[in-house]
């Protein structure tokens, strides 16, 4: 496996800058924001896909830097009811796989989308309940007229520009935000459907992480290093599904925190082989979201846990027996 991080964290520096520090940290791969909700601060294809010297200059960077990259990522809406800003995120997307091929890179990190509740709406419809049969109506009716349909068309756009993996974050607000709704889409659109599976949606839905690792098996594409911490006191007054700002953690019922202040180092070691069980050896890409540290030591803190509990050489054999 191998150690990485979401360059988002240092949108505010240019690729070289932010490249040089991942690279003293100790990290091996990075994870790229290409459009959608991380923004392109690093890689704009708009600018890479049709101009041959930036294009040419951005390899030379990530090369010099002796850094490998992990996916290239656009989160975005696609299924937005609103036409132009589903078109927008689509666009983005699209260029992302583009640029991916550019760069013979052969995985995208993204999220599902999630579509209104009806082809009048305005706003999108997150369906969490079966009951009253609305919701249960406006839920088959999203993934029949909407989410399959678009996800077969978009694999096959990506496929024909050689990209086979499609990695959807589960993500609260989306169609995909749990292992069965993964695993819903993959069976309905086709294998290049996996996860990027990030922990720290899964805590705070109260999942067990290693038990989602040994579900999804070979469905994980990639990996988002990002713990949670519940606050038990906040949740027993009002539980897990919380409104307030981030900014308001004294008043949350979870946050986001840096790898090990959510939960130990035992956690993460679980998580670790369960991950190697299942044939997972890519990368560990943190994505530094902790409201309670900085950049630099947020950052900082968190590579130093995963590099206690990374597992960076092969496999041994049963030498023993």
């Amino acid at each position: 496996m191998k150690l990485g991080v979401f360059t988002c964290l240092l949108s505010n520096k240019s690729l070289k800058e932010a490249l040089d520090y991942f690279k003293s940290k100790g990290i091996q791969m990075v994870e790229i924001g290409c459009g959608g909700y991380p923004g392109n601060a690093h890689a704009n294809p708009e600018v890479l896909l049709n101009d041959d010297k930036a294009l040419e200059d951005f390899k030379n960077t990530i090369k010099e830097s002796g850094l490998e990259i992990s996916a290239l990522s656009c989160h975005g809406n696609p299924l937005h009811p609103q036409k132009d800003i589903a078109a927008k995120f689509d666009t983005d997307m699209r260029n992302c796989i583009l640029l991916a091929e550019k760069l013979g890179i052969h995985q995208i990190n993204t999220f599902s989308g999630c579509p209104g509740d009806s082809d009048g709406s305005k706003y999108p419809n997150w369906v969490t309940c079966t009951w009253p049969n609305d919701f249960k109506d406006i839920l088959e009716w999203q993934w029949k007229e909407k989410i399959i349909p678009y996800w077969k068309e978009f694999v096959e756009f990506a496929k024909s520009h050689g990209v086979n993996k499609i990695a959807l974050e589960l993500h609260p607000g989306f169609a995909v935000y749990n292992t069965d709704t993964l695993l819903k889409l993959r069976k309905a659109v086709g294998p290049e459907i996996g996860a990027n599976l990030d922990p720290s949606h899964l805590i705070w839905q109260g999942m067990d992480t290693v038990a989602v690792v040994r579900e999804l098996k070979d469905a994980i594409f990639h990996f988002h290093a990002k713990d949670t911490k519940i606050d038990k006191y906040n949740v027993a007054i009002n539980g897990v599904l919380d409104t307030q700002p981030y900014g308001d953690i004294a008043n949350r019922s979870w946050v986001f925190r840096s790898v090990g202040y959510g939960n130990g180092i035992e956690f993460w070691k679980d998580v670790v082989s369960a991950l190697r069980i299942a044939g997972y050896d890519y990368v560990l890409s943190i994505e530094h979201e902790d409201g309670l540290m900085s950049q630099n030591e947020g950052l900082t803190k968190a590579v130093d846990c995963l590099k206690e509990v990374i597992t960076f050489e092969d496999q041994a054999k049963s030498w023993w027996e």
